[in-house]
């Protein structure tokens, strides 16, 4: 394969929204200002062998920081099969800089054209659990007794619903509602599985290395001082404590193989979107030289603790036996990787996976089971929960 990469300003004055390169059929990884949107597609490839593939483009770049990147994801079970996709067209924006990268002579016009605008629809929809509220309440008194009897840390229980509409979604407009809602999210789209994740699973930028894990949640009232009093509340929760250090140990020990160092704040703050709360602890370092690519890191971290639980093949064992369903891609990881080996993961949470005829999409939502978990307060979690994609999704 051969690529160019060229500024985005030699094809167009003004830069487009990401989201539109994406549009309903394109693949999308942004936070912020800054992120990747491809259309079309070159090729696919193993996600443990994208960064060799990418390596070996004969790439012609005018862009000192530019490489050819593949966008995706891999699933919740440790070292399922996954692929990425080279898109035939990719355009990056990053730190105020900004540019397009064409595979084997792929139209960058045409990928660059505005496209048809979603028109507004009001169908007629349907919420149904696809695992039933009582198995789920079962499933999680199960988790906690193990807690309780010393068996686990920690393990995370979760649930699925299905929304159906009565026509296509447009996966187009829900990208720009959670634009416009979950701006400081990880917000991503790949092969019909849409979502707006808070939390960094990792991300490699030459030597340095970063982690932003989240466990423990709160709802989010729209009341200034009711959140501020529900925040101290998190933080002084023993229950979100425990969650959360369990996280945290898990992955600083997983990461040190690969690090000369690694920083991390002392004590968690408290990360806010638009409907819940979060603990979340940051963490930095430098990697060992010569270092991994960043798939090598998603495998090693992935799933976390905050989305299996701890210790993780006896939490893992527990969820395959009390869910009562498959997790598939949801609390896995979505993101990207270049020909350095560098990109930036989140972890596949705050997701839909939407049919391939659009007229509908399962979304899972799940929380930490520790000794003093309550299963009625952990459903009414997953509810909080569930109100990031619905609200995107759901236009009566």
């Amino acid at each position: 394969m051969k690529a160019i990469t060229r500024p985005l300003s030699e094809f167009t004055d003004a830069a487009p929204d990401l989201n539109d390169i994406a549009a309903d059929d394109g693949v999308l990884f942004v936070r912020g200002g800054n992120g990747v949107a491809g259309s079309g597609v070159a090729t696919r490839v193993a996600a443990d062998d994208a960064a060799d593939l990418l390596a070996s483009i004969e790439h012609d770049s005018s862009v000192g920081a530019a490489a050819p990147i593949a966008v995706g994801g891999v699933p919740f079970r440790p070292g399922a099969d996954s692929d990425l996709l080279i898109p035939a067209v990719t355009v990056v924006k990053r730190d105020g800089d900004a540019w397009v990268t064409a595979i084997d002579g792929a139209d960058i016009d045409a990928a660059l054209a505005p496209p048809r605008e979603p028109e507004p629809t009001a169908p007629s929809w349907t919420i149904a659990p696809l695992v039933d509220i009582d198995h789920y309440l079962a499933a999680v008194a199960q988790a906690r007794d193990a807690v309780r009897a010393g068996t686990l840390t920690k393990a995370v229980i979760a649930r699925p619903i299905e929304v159906a509409a009565d026509g296509p979604i447009s996966i187009h407009a829900v990208l720009r509602r959670l634009k416009a809602t979950f701006s400081s999210s990880y917000r991503f789209s790949i092969d019909g599985f849409v979502g707006a994740s808070p939390e960094l699973l990792v991300e490699v930028e030459g030597a340095v290395i970063r982690s932003h894990p989240l466990a423990g949640t709160t709802p989010r009232t729209g009341d200034v001082d009711n959140d501020a009093r529900l925040a101290a509340e998190l933080q002084a929760s023993t229950k979100n404590q425990i969650e959360h250090r369990v996280v945290i140990d898990d992955v600083h020990d997983r990461l040190l193989p690969y690090v000369s160092y690694l920083d991390w704040e002392p004590e968690p703050s408290v990360v806010t979107v638009a409907n819940v709360q979060h603990l979340g602890t940051r963490m930095e370092g430098m990697l060992s030289q010569p270092g991994p690519s960043v798939v090598e890191l998603v495998r090693a971290l992935s799933p976390t603790p905050a989305l299996g639980g701890h210790p993780r093949s006896e939490a893992l064992d527990l969820i395959g036996h009390v869910e009562g369903f498959e997790r598939g891609r949801y609390g896995g990881a979505v993101g990207w990787v270049d020909a350095h080996g560098d990109g930036a993961w989140a972890v596949a949470i705050r997701c839909a996976e939407f049919a391939s005829d659009r007229r509908s999409a399962r979304l899972v939502a799940g929380g930490g089971i520790v000794a003093d978990s309550d299963p009625l307060a952990e459903l009414a979690e997953t509810q909080a929960k569930f109100q990031a994609m619905l609200s995107a999704i759901i236009r009566p």
